[in-house]
């Protein structure tokens, strides 16, 4: 019985699983879409949006004082890579975080993702499934 056990191993060591979570949360974050297995964007998903929400709050905070928004951005890169390589440019996953995506969703209660399963993998069988950002003006 799985009581009161939280979040997927995904037959990983804590290491990786800490590592492959960051890394496709900043591709989440850089190109807006990823297709991944259905388990690991189950697992992504809360801690995309939660990262969405620390950039709006530090956003918000960091009007009245700008110290807020510094102690976000660095909670933000903290729990990020520094940058990812997008169409051979590199992109600073943090800056993005809070220069797009934060504005964005500025006026937005949360629900910042969509998950979309589009079936089995050839090779394995497995469930996959496209985690996209939604677009601001959707309601």
């Amino acid at each position: 019985m799985r009581h009161r056990v939280q979040g997927r191993r995904l037959n990983r060591d804590t290491a990786h699983r800490n590592a492959l979570r960051k890394n496709l949360v900043a591709d989440l974050i850089c190109y807006e879409k990823i297709v991944t297995t259905e388990a690991k964007a189950r697992t992504i998903r809360p801690t995309a949006e939660k990262m969405i929400t620390l950039a709006k709050h530090g956003l918000v905070r960091g009007k009245e004082d700008p110290a807020r928004e510094v102690h976000a951005r660095r909670m933000a890169a903290s729990r990020l890579p520094r940058t990812r390589v997008v169409q051979g440019e590199e992109v600073n996953v943090v800056k993005k975080l809070f220069g797009e995506l934060a504005p964005r969703y500025a006026e937005r209660p949360g629900g910042y993702t969509r998950m979309v399963k589009i079936g089995k993998r050839p090779g394995d069988n497995a469930e996959m499934a496209v985690l996209m950002l939604v677009v601001a003006d959707e309601e």
